[in-house]
């Protein structure tokens, strides 16, 4: 990644609720759709709505200026105020983000049964390199079933394996495969070997029971809801390879816990925007 290129990690992407990951939860959400419309958002707007989901000012205005840093927002200003506005490179980023959020269906209709298997083994003693091929490889969606063994039901994922391998000096000692199932074994139960299953289908319950009953009476309680909805949402994609619905067990709650996000995306939307746009016009 190009020096001048902001940085987007895992933890940042999945992330606890803290005041940077809810900030860019923000940005993508209520910003970014507006960002062409050369319409900074002041300070205060970002305060006000990080305070309804319990963020201070002070940790508020820390998030701000740590994700400038990092690039992604840059400030204006009108005499001794600031408002804020997407970078070039944020914007690219967040739009990058959105498509994967929003358009995340949490599962795969169609498979031609075909795997992709890598191997590639790195020494107990070399954590560094172990950390950044498991961070890396289970980013792209890659499951382990056994030690040395990754694999994945998209064999298209081999250019951007074989890119992780490179970036971590393995690819040498590395061999791929791209092969169906034998008759030896059961796909299903190699998938909960590669994935935990039954934690991702937990989470999902807990998303289904969070907003399934949630109805916002004000527009500041949509906006409150918006948020925490796009906020919950988000990690889903970086958590959830989304598996074949073969692969899957039967009922998997993800595939209603998506339908649910869209549903409630798409009631609480107008109102919700409607406030962060009062909020920004009240600077």
């Amino acid at each position: 990644m190009p020096a001048d290129q902001p940085v987007f990690t895992r933890r940042q992407g999945v992330g606890s609720a803290s005041a940077r990951s809810l900030l860019l939860t923000v940005l993508g959400e209520f910003v970014l759709p507006l960002a062409n419309r050369d319409a900074p958002a002041w300070t205060s707007a970002f305060i006000e709505t990080l305070a309804l989901v319990d963020v201070e000012e002070k940790s508020a205005r820390q998030a701000l200026a740590r994700t400038a840093a990092d690039g992604w927002i840059g400030s204006v200003r009108h005499g001794r105020r600031a408002a804020w506005e997407l970078t070039e490179a944020g914007r690219g980023l967040l739009n990058e983000g959105a498509e994967r959020i929003y358009g995340f269906r949490g599962v795969a209709q169609d498979w031609d049964g075909r795997w992709l298997l890598v191997l590639v083994s790195v020494p107990e003693t070399d954590r560094r390199r172990r950390h950044l091929l498991r961070s890396r490889l289970s980013w792209v969606g890659l499951g382990s079933p056994s030690p040395g063994l990754w694999v994945s039901p998209y064999p298209d994922r081999q250019d951007e394996v074989r890119q992780i391998l490179v970036d971590a000096g393995v690819e040498a000692s590395a061999s791929s495969f791209v092969a169906g199932a034998g008759e030896i074994g059961n796909p299903i139960r190699m998938a909960q070997q590669a994935w935990d299953v039954t934690a991702l289908e937990r989470r999902y319950d807990t998303f289904r029971a969070a907003f399934s009953r949630l109805a916002p009476k004000s527009p500041e309680a949509a906006l409150r809801a918006q948020l925490k909805l796009v906020h919950e949402w988000r990690r889903f994609p970086l958590l959830d390879p989304a598996l074949p619905a073969t692969l899957l067990p039967t009922g998997w709650s993800g595939v209603e816990a998506g339908a649910l996000f869209r549903r409630r995306h798409e009631q609480w939307s107008t109102a919700a925007h409607a406030h962060w746009q009062a909020l920004v016009s009240a600077g």
